[in-house]
């Protein structure tokens, strides 16, 4: 039976000190015909008479084991070696939980601490954590860490408009309340340029993407320009990047950045439905202190033998609350594991394999859409695996057409968040997709056009 230590006398003393007589006292804003209400439920059923009502309401459901995908927008669909799985879910790792004693804790440590090396190694930054819920907190945090790191009371932060939407809506939610002057995210320009208009000598750092939300991919060299603008200003630069377009390009740490941080599901994790993700975190060694969460290093123990600790953890719950970087409540470890066995799996080479992939499946995707007259592609930089498509109709007519039509998800309505861009259409091509897929896509959309052709004539007639 259940242990509850309070006995009646101790109820009686808790519920006197509160200035009430009786337990039921503490629900009396539940209306009282709802606080033991008979519920309407259905008879048991057995375990085999479950699964069945639960597999059924499941095949109800559409799920990319079926459709052809080309969303992205934050969230990848990207092959995922059994391999990933089948390590994750070994007991001792998948009810592991945060490795407070080191002593009984060394694969858990051990596995943060490969999963460090490699986003560093991968990145080209000094260190990394492993601290974060999803790229939308590690860009918050991100910030967190610039207005810690900077010299004197900053308090302007400037948004790339190119930068995820929704990280923008984190960084203003995180630091609501810190009396901030967040700039840059309603630009309608996506330019660097005009980015850098906005800083001034009170600007803490400046974050953008690259690849950014559009998809266009900035050089290394101006990348570089831009970081170099950005340390003029005694400010930092922060980094949101795509992990798989680091098997390809120039790793940021190669051309100025302060930190890099981004969202790490292409990692070995899967949709799940928006979640549980990754966000990864890496920076220069000078700012390691000022970074929110924790790392794991690697040391000696008394004999000699090589072992791991937890090196640095600045959350309030393990040091003086007035001294913690964040508030952070868990390491995510089971998917930086998964990140940390995806990286391993598929080595150097295998990294830049899915990227090469992804690239020349996007490119070719792109060619194709661009010869069906009313669509444009937007923009005129490179990009890596994600592309603006104007339409000739409206986006959410292009999306329902293909998806009852073709069984096919277009990709990611950019109206709401870029209205200046028209009717435009953010399509993500990765290895996942298979030629003939791409194929469909276009077919079906040169059908979209020719039908949207075919009533605007009848309305002619009309007239």
């Amino acid at each position: 039976m259940p242990f509850i230590a309070n006995t009646d006398a101790d109820r009686a003393e808790m519920l006197a000190a509160v200035g009430l007589e009786r337990i039921e006292d503490l629900f009396r804003d539940v209306p009282e015909q709802h606080r033991y209400a008979t519920l309407d439920l259905p008879e048991p059923l057995s375990e085999l008479e479950v699964m069945r009502e639960v597999t059924a309401l499941a095949g109800e459901n559409d799920h990319l084991g079926e459709l052809a995908s080309f969303l992205g927008a934050g969230a990848y669909r990207h092959f995922i070696p059994s391999v990933v799985d089948f390590l994750a879910g070994r007991s001792e790792f998948y009810s592991a939980y945060t490795p407070y004693q080191p002593e009984v804790s060394q694969g858990t440590l051990q596995a943060i601490f490969e999963y460090q090396s490699m986003i560093s190694a991968l990145t080209g930054m000094d260190a990394a954590n492993a601290s974060h819920y999803d790229g939308a907190t590690a860009t918050a945090e991100a910030v967190i860490m610039a207005l810690n790191s900077v010299k004197g009371p900053r308090k302007r932060v400037v948004l790339s408009p190119a930068l995820n939407p929704q990280y923008r809506e984190v960084v203003h939610t995180y630091t609501q309340g810190m009396g901030l002057d967040i700039v840059g995210g309603d630009l309608e320009d996506h330019d660097f340029h005009t980015l850098l208009e906005l800083v001034d000598k009170d600007t803490a750092c400046v974050v953008v993407q690259n690849p950014d939300f559009l998809g266009q991919l900035h050089s290394s060299a101006e990348m570089q320009d831009l970081a170099d603008a950005v340390h003029a200003a005694g400010a930092l630069l922060a980094v949101s990047v795509d992990p798989l377009s680091l098997g390809l390009f120039t790793p940021p740490g190669e051309y100025g950045v302060d930190i890099v941080m981004g969202e790490g599901q292409s990692l070995g994790n899967g949709l799940n439905f928006g979640g549980p993700y990754l966000g990864f975190f890496a920076m220069r060694s000078a700012d390691v202190r000022k970074s929110a969460g924790r790392i794991a290093g690697e040391t000696v123990d008394v004999d000699g033998q090589t072992g791991y600790v937890l090196t640095l953890s600045t959350r309030e719950q393990h040091i003086r609350r007035g001294r913690a970087t964040s508030n952070i409540c868990t390491n995510q470890a089971l998917m930086a594991l998964r990140a940390c066995i995806y990286l391993a799996a598929m080595g150097k080479h295998g990294l830049k394999s899915v990227a090469e992939q992804c690239y020349h499946k996007a490119q070719y995707a792109a060619t194709l859409i661009s010869m069906i007259p009313g669509y444009q592609i937007v923009g005129k930089k490179p990009f890596f695996k994600e592309f603006v498509v104007r339409c000739p109709v409206p986006v959410s007519v292009v999306k329902d057409f293909l998806l009852l039509e073709w069984g096919i998800v277009a990709g990611y309505d950019l109206t709401e968040d870029y209205p200046e861009l028209g009717e435009c259409l953010l399509i993500c091509v990765t290895e996942m997709n298979t030629r003939q897929e791409i194929d469909d896509l276009a077919e079906a959309l040169a059908a979209v056009a020719e039908m949207a052709e075919e009533m605007e004539l009848e309305l002619e007639e009309l007239r």
